[in-house]
């Protein structure tokens, strides 16, 4: 059997992982980030390798944090726009995940993302906020802005999201 990955960060350890089917048959969207902020859910390995972070969420918003670093330059010196587009995709999807039911689970289907200046390592903490814009039964769509620590804005964007249920 193999074992459960985990990442400890300010004392507390998160297991690490895709969440259980069974939480998606159970659970609110926001029950489940309530309890991956709690520790009872595993977050996913891709916020520890990214150094994106969970902040706070609420019903159709989501926020997170991005440190950047050094792994995410591009050749000129300053972060990958990939970076950026990973950090929005990520607060702007989840902004659509507080508001599923249980049972509903949710997809990607269109990033927009506008870079207005340059992100560099040295910039410190960022903060990422999604906003659902429209939620309906099929297809969901969301707004939201990066910005440093000085509250610039370095970029913002667009996320639609196809609403699914299990069949």
């Amino acid at each position: 059997m193999s074992e459960i990955p985990t990442h400890t960060e300010n004392g507390n350890t998160l297991s690490l992982g895709a969440l259980p089917k069974a939480a998606f048959a159970t659970l609110s969207g926001l029950d489940i980030f309530e309890r991956m902020m709690a520790g009872e859910l595993p977050a996913p390995p891709i916020m520890v390798h990214s150094n994106i972070r969970m902040k706070e969420f609420s019903e159709g918003r989501a926020v997170f944090t991005g440190l950047p670093a050094r792994e995410f330059l591009n050749p000129l010196g300053t972060v990958h726009g990939g970076w950026i587009s990973t950090l929005i995709d990520t607060a702007l999807s989840c902004a659509v995940h507080t508001t599923l039911q249980p049972g509903e689970f949710y997809t990607t289907t269109t990033l927009n993302v506008n870079m207005v200046r340059p992100l560099l390592e040295t910039s410190g903490e960022v903060i990422c906020e999604g906003r659902i814009v429209h939620r309906g039964s099929r297809l969901a769509t969301t707004e939201g802005e990066l910005r440093d620590a000085n509250g610039k804005l370095i970029a913002h964007g667009t996320v639609s999201c196809m609403i699914l249920k299990p069949s």
